[in-house]
């Protein structure tokens, strides 16, 4: 059990840190550029971004799963949910904004994108506010035994 926790803990720690730099430093410098420069980026990262990410997610959430199943506690079931939250906040939130993003000509965007960016950050605000719950919930369960 302790190495299936700690590759469960692991993953959900790595992308956690990154979560934390990513918004702060990001956002920020992203939106200071032009907006053809601007839509260009963010369509590059979603490309990017796109393969990595579910591949993260997957091998954190089978993790998360497999460790509630051996060894249930209410804070790995807690934490279960907040992968659920996490999960449900990106497939219909984030998601959907991401592919109408790659369907955007850089030189004649739709007239909401800004709108359609601040709503996108908005729900990554809470998926990384679930991120850290979910990190948070596991290292608990795993620190109370």
């Amino acid at each position: 059990m302790t190495v299936l926790e700690f590759v469960n803990l692991f993953l959900r720690g790595h992308p956690g840190r990154d979560r934390v730099r990513g918004p702060l430093r990001i956002r920020g410098a992203i939106a200071a550029l032009d907006e053809q420069p601007q839509i260009r980026l963010r369509q590059a990262l979603i490309r990017r971004l796109r393969v990595a990410v579910p591949i993260v997610f997957a091998s954190t959430a089978l993790s998360a799963v497999a460790v509630t199943i051996l060894a249930g506690t209410g804070f790995r079931y807690a934490g279960l949910l907040a992968v659920l939250g996490w999960t449900l906040v990106t497939f219909v939130g984030t998601v959907p904004i991401n592919k109408a993003t790659l369907t955007w000509q850089p030189a004649a965007p739709p007239a909401n994108w800004r709108a359609l960016v601040r709503r996108w950050e908005r729900l990554d605000t809470a998926r990384w506010w679930a991120s850290a719950l979910v990190f948070a919930l596991f290292l608990t369960a795993a620190a109370a035994g």
